[in-house]
C-alpha cells in the first residue's frame, strides 16, 4: 500500500463512518443535516444515484436525482461529509453503466429501473481477520 492510500484509509478510520454498498442505479436515502439557526435537525432526501466519482477514498462524491413536485433535482454529495447523519439502500436497480445520466431526459415509465432481487453483499476488507 503505498503512502497516499494508507494515509487516506487512516482518515477514513478516524470519521468512523459506516458507508453501505450502493452504487449506480441504487434507490438511496441520505439524512442530511440541516442548521437552521441555531437548531440542527436531519432531512431525508431520497432518490436515484445516478453517478459515484472518485470511488470509495476520501475524496468520493455521489450524485443522487429525485423528482421533486414534476421537476428533477439533482445533488452532490461528499461521501464522508460531516453533514450526512445517514445513508440508507431503499432498493438495489439493475443498470449496465456506471453513470446514468440519461435518465435526467427520461420521465416516467421509461426512466424505470428494474429491481436486483438476488443481490450478495460483498465482502468488507476489514472482515477477513
Amino acid at each position: 500500500m503505498d503512502l497516499i492510500a494508507q494515509l487516506e484509509a487512516e482518515q477514513i478510520a478516524a470519521l468512523g463512518k459506516d458507508i453501505p454498498d450502493f452504487k449506480a442505479g441504487d434507490s438511496i436515502r441520505v439524512g442530511y443535516k440541516v442548521t437552521e439557526g441555531t437548531r440542527t435537525r436531519v432531512q431525508n432526501y431520497e432518490g436515484v444515484c445516478i453517478a459515484r466519482n472518485n470511488g470509495s477514498g476520501i475524496a468520493g462524491s455521489f450524485t443522487v436525482r429525485k423528482i421533486s413536485f414534476g421537476e428533477g433535482v439533482e445533488r452532490v454529495f461528499p461521501l464522508y461529509s460531516t453533514n450526512i447523519d445517514s445513508i440508507t439502500v431503499v432498493r438495489r436497480g439493475r443498470v449496465r453503466r456506471a453513470k446514468l445520466y440519461y435518465l435526467r431526459s427520461r420521465r416516467g415509465k421509461s426512466a424505470r429501473i428494474a429491481e436486483v432481487t438476488n443481490y450478495k453483499p460483498k465482502k468488507s476488507e476489514g472482515a477477513e481477520a
